[in-house]
């Protein structure tokens, strides 16, 4: 007899999926152990990281999905509102439900007994998965989930992989790719730059070097910014969800061949740094991060950030495992920096000063921006999106 977790996996695959994310359940360790042998598998470090790179692969034209626990839908929820639903990504998320089923952890049974409810109150649909006849309902659901790009979240009991628990399937081993050796050295004998530019001035001058190119920008001012200065439909700005920036690179890179650069920030950075780790783990050729650090909270009053006062990032990107890094304060420096061409992941730490600059929004709804990226990347060229 076919096992559950086999049946659950060609029905993903009939219907498209050819990219997933998870984080490991222990109740649902078999279908873990199943996914990287026949499907695309990025493992995660945090749940909403997998939000991120869904889009990123998404807007590729890859169909994403995301397998999490019932606890980690806490983590993610402003990401897949923010991001998910604001752009109008479709993404199938598959939630191993805890705390309700012969659960042996309380402290997993408040976010499991109260998941439907926090998916009902933030709009999000569901289908509740007790039993392999309602496998059925995945096979329905799926294909109106990427035909109206909405999300929509398959609660899975623990009872249906209970017959096969003993049988288990063991996960793949992570390939060696990232070097463990740091060549950084102390950061008290490194030298200490010393910023020159605003980050609206990096952009200025790294802006004729992004022509042609996928480009990821951080949330707020810096998008708005960016959109003062080359409004290019190429560009994803973003509006929303702190943190994502780096991981809808990553998606991008790993499911296209066109040149990608993320403009990320030290805040941003600093609340996903796991981000950094998945990245240099599948170290995508073709993906650039230019951390631009002013060492303040800029889109919120400019409070200051650990990256100002005792954060290198540069040796924090190091120390996940991007062996690529480079430091620059100087216009002419982070210029000849960019324009380096380049075989492998790269990240630049951008030492500039606090400050923004007064532009208007961005006058593009979100999902234009989305479906003009989407164009870019799949070469379809169409009529210039008016602004509304």
């Amino acid at each position: 007899m076919i096992r559950p977790e086999t049946e659950l996996l060609e029905i993903i695959r009939k219907n498209g999926i050819d990219f997933v994310c998870s984080l490991p359940c222990d109740r649902m360790k078999n279908l873990c152990g199943l996914i990287g042998r026949s499907l695309f598998h990025v493992p995660l470090t945090r749940e909403e990281e997998g939000i991120g790179i869904a889009a990123g692969a998404s807007l590729a034209g890859r169909r994403p999905a995301l397998f999490v626990q019932s606890s980690g839908i806490g983590n993610m929820i402003n990401a897949l509102l923010s991001l998910t639903g604001f752009y109008q990504f479709p993404l199938p998320v598959f939630v191993s439900r805890r705390g309700v089923y012969k659960e042996s952890i309380a402290a997993q049974v408040p976010m499991g007994q109260r998941l439907p409810n926090i998916l009902e109150g933030a709009g999000i649909g569901f289908s509740v998965i007790d039993t392999r006849k309602d496998f059925r309902s995945i096979s329905k659901t799926l294909p109106d989930v990427y035909a109206k790009n909405r999300i929509h979240v398959f609660m899975l009991s623990p009872a249906l992989w209970e017959a096969c628990d003993a049988d288990a399937i063991p996960c793949q081993n992570l390939k060696t790719s990232c070097s463990k050796k740091i060549t950084a050295g102390r950061a008290g004998s490194r030298k200490r730059l010393l910023p020159e530019l605003t980050r609206y001035e990096m952009l200025e001058i790294i802006a004729p070097y992004l022509e042609g190119k996928a480009v990821v920008c951080n949330l707020g001012i810096p998008s708005k910014e960016l959109y003062a200065i080359a409004p290019r439909p190429s560009h994803f700005y973003m509006m929303g969800s702190m943190g994502m920036a780096t991981p809808i690179g990553l998606g991008i890179a790993l499911s296209s061949k066109k040149e990608v650069v993320v403009i990320d920030g030290d805040g941003s950075l600093l609340m996903n740094p796991g981000s950094l780790a998945t990245t240099a783990y599948f170290s995508p050729r073709n993906l650039t991060i230019l951390a631009i650090d002013n060492g303040a909270y800029g889109s919120t009053g400019n409070q200051p950030t650990y990256a100002g006062a005792c954060v290198d990032l540069e040796l924090v990107a190091k120390g996940f495992g991007i062996q690529n890094t480079f430091k620059a304060a100087e216009g002419k420096h982070l210029l000849d920096i960019m324009r380096q061409g380049r075989r492998e992941l790269t990240f630049v730490h951008a030492i500039a000063l606090p400050g923004n600059r007064n532009v208007p929004n961005i006058p593009l709804p979100p999902p234009a921006i989305r479906e003009q990226v989407v164009n870019f990347l799949s070469g379809t060229k169409k009529q210039k999106q008016k602004p509304s």
